[in-house]
């Protein structure tokens, strides 16, 4: 038996190799043709992790005055990283190594894009900027520079993964 799947990515036809029907359903895969599995998940990490760093602001949790500021964005940051790695660890079905390594690509990653993804972003919203720094400045351009950092670390975290997984 046959099974013919069309999708946006084209038309794919599927073998069954098993003798039964009721076993024709493991020979198909439940995402769309071409696309990778999980990554509109990916997509949901990222809206969350932008949505509370947000939230922490909004909410007045991030002092600006202090070191305890930078310290609540390190920590928000780097809770989010961990998150990208645990998906490609689930999604690719890795064994408890490949958890451990996922993990701790991903926060190498983070470590390593969110200090270059934070002075380009200063770079760019320093015309925006009423005062010396972001922190001081507040509002709006805080705002963009909080999802703008945690889209570029989590997108760092990510490409680490890939990088590792070239080498699997």
């Amino acid at each position: 038996m046959q099974v013919t799947e069309v999708g946006a990515g084209g038309i794919r036809q599927l073998c069954d190799s098993h003798t039964y029907d009721a076993d024709l359903l493991a020979d198909v895969d439940a995402h769309a043709v071409d696309r990778a599995a999980g990554t509109n998940l990916m997509i949901y990490i990222a809206l969350i992790a932008v949505i509370g760093i947000l939230l922490l602001q909004w909410t007045g949790s991030i002092p600006r005055s202090s070191v305890g500021g930078s310290m609540t964005i390190g920590l928000a940051l780097l809770a989010a990283a961990p998150a990208v790695g645990i998906h490609e660890a689930w999604t690719k079905k890795r064994g408890v190594l490949g958890w451990i390594v996922n993990i701790v690509v991903s926060l190498v990653g983070a470590f390593l894009v969110a200090p270059l993804g934070g002075m380009v972003l200063v770079i760019i919203l320093s015309p925006f900027m009423d005062r010396s720094s972001l922190a001081a400045t507040g509002g709006t351009v805080m705002s963009v520079a909080l999802a703008g950092q945690m889209i570029i670390m989590l997108l760092g975290s990510w490409g680490a993964l890939q990088i590792v997984n070239r080498w699997r």
